[in-house]
């Protein structure tokens, strides 16, 4: 039977949301306290998590904890990863699970939506790091969740320039990561915000991916408004983000049915906030003891079908995380255009993936490179990828526009043909170049969280079919 209920308002009273601001949990106690919901496996310990961003940055001591379970033993630790060569507040919050026994023979890294933080995944990490040859991490964005903060401060003058000093900020930090944790070759998933940022890297540090997984990745179809003087009030996604609750995005309620939510206008204010670059968090941190209950009339939606007890370590993650100081937060206008259509759409750039020269200090680059070459210094044609697997994944009620996805498919299939045609028998033989798309049900925006059972076992099977890929290319010529 339909639930008809939705929650509506303030879901927190005043005294409840002044005695949260009052105790003044941090986001590490929050954070921990989220992870403890993971289930069949141990979390990090409170000694490897409990620093606070405001702290020193240093590498800390990750207290590995082995479990007994179906699947394992499995090792979590958590760890501040600092930058190569960077100031203090330059650091990645990431958390990882391996296997004991067995070397590690493939990585699956994730990246969370905007404002957001690694916590939201907890009900992937366990199916996740089933597998004996998966090593798993997720990481916090410079500057979101409980990564460092540093000043978000763009010197670019055009607005192209600042799209590319943008994306730059978020994946550098993603490139110096990797090269800290010595890992060549990686399976990228990113939700939302940081699907795009896991195609931008894709682009500008080729080489290095196995597979690229996109949940609900926002930025990839073409908006009219993009680059339009007149943003006032353009179509809006953003509000369904907002106001879509978990029941409509399962199906749960009567009025919820498949397909893209309406689109609505966005009010002038929201609009003129946008342009003058006004982080939506700031909201929350200029309400100060109202806080709590500003952001319980998103989270109170946003996680109505879950657990009560789930319900509230999500709220209290999130409030956490929304309140610290501002940085990589005001990257999203320089990104989205009012709307959450992309300033610089991927659809335009989406078929280089797989398809880039590599190179050893590269720059930001675009589909162009497909079908003209690269040299190094001494004339000689670099190597170029031979293709890397890509893959769609949508909500059946996903607000996200899911043609931008069958879109991208289309071009990614066409530029392997392309690129066939003049290739080499070896390049052939390497080719690894595909793309598609999955719709998984009962699911909005947040489909990891909203069908995580589908959407786990969608994931699982990209990442057998990665073993598998890896082992026909790493097979010898007969």
């Amino acid at each position: 039977m339909p639930v008809e209920a939705k929650p509506t308002g303030f879901s927190l009273s005043c005294k409840e949301g002044l005695c949260q601001w009052w105790n003044d949990v941090s986001s590490a106690q929050a954070e921990h306290r989220l992870l403890q919901l993971i289930p069949s496996v141990a979390p990090p310990t409170a000694s490897s998590s409990s620093q606070s961003t405001d702290a020193p940055i240093h590498r800390t001591k990750n207290e590995q904890i082995s479990v007994v379970d179906s699947f394992g033993p499995r090792n979590w630790q958590t760890a501040r990863v600092p930058l190569l060569g960077a100031q203090m507040e330059q650091f990645i919050n990431e958390f990882s699970v391996e296997h004991a026994e067995q070397d590690t023979k493939h990585n699956l890294v994730m990246l969370h939506g905007y404002g957001a933080g690694l916590g939201l995944f907890y009900k992937n990490f366990e199916p996740f790091s089933r597998s004996k040859n998966w090593k798993l991490y997720a990481l916090d964005l410079l500057g979101m969740g409980r990564s460092g903060r540093p000043d978000f401060d763009i010197q670019a003058r055009t607005s192209n320039a600042k799209v590319t000093e943008v994306e730059s900020w978020f994946i550098d930090a993603l490139e110096q990561w990797r090269i800290q944790r010595g890992i060549e070759k990686m399976t990228l998933l990113g939700h939302s915000f940081g699907a795009y940022m896991a195609v931008c890297y894709a682009l500008k540090y080729p080489g290095h991916l196995e597979k690229l997984i996109l949940a609900s990745p926002v930025g990839i179809p073409e908006d009219k408004y993009a680059w339009s003087p007149y943003t006032s009030a353009p179509p809006s996604t953003v509000r369904n983000e907002i106001l879509q609750t978990q029941h409509e995005a399962t199906g749960q309620t009567e009025s919820a049915a498949p397909g893209r939510p309406p689109i609505r206008a966005l009010p002038r204010l929201v609009a003129s906030l946008w342009a003058g670059n006004f982080s939506p968090f700031g909201f929350v941190r200029a309400a100060g003891p109202f806080g709590p209950s500003l952001v319980s009339t998103w989270t109170s939606r946003r996680f109505s079908a879950l657990a009560a007890i789930e319900a509230k370590a999500l709220h209290d993650y999130c409030y956490s995380l929304f309140r610290l100081r501002g940085s990589g937060d005001y990257a999203l206008t320089y990104i989205l255009a009012p709307g959450a259509y992309a300033r610089s759409p991927l659809i335009r750039r989406i078929e280089g993936v797989g398809r880039q020269y590599l190179k050893n200090d590269p720059d930001v680059v675009n589909s162009d490179t497909i079908s003209h070459g690269s040299s190094d210094k001494t004339g000689r044609q670099n190597p170029r990828e031979t293709g890397v697997p890509v893959v769609f994944m949508y909500g059946d009620r996903d607000w996200m526009d899911k043609q931008g996805g069958l879109d991208s498919e289309i071009k990614i299939n066409a530029a392997k043909q392309k690129v066939l045609k003049t290739a080499t028998e070896e390049e052939k033989r390497k080719e690894n170049g595909s793309a598609k798309t999955f719709i998984v049900p009962n699911a909005g925006h947040h489909l990891y969280l909203d069908n995580f059972e589908e959407f786990n076992r969608f994931v699982q099977e990209e990442m057998a079919d990665v073993e598998v890929r890896q082992r026909q290319l790493s097979e010898p010529v007969t």
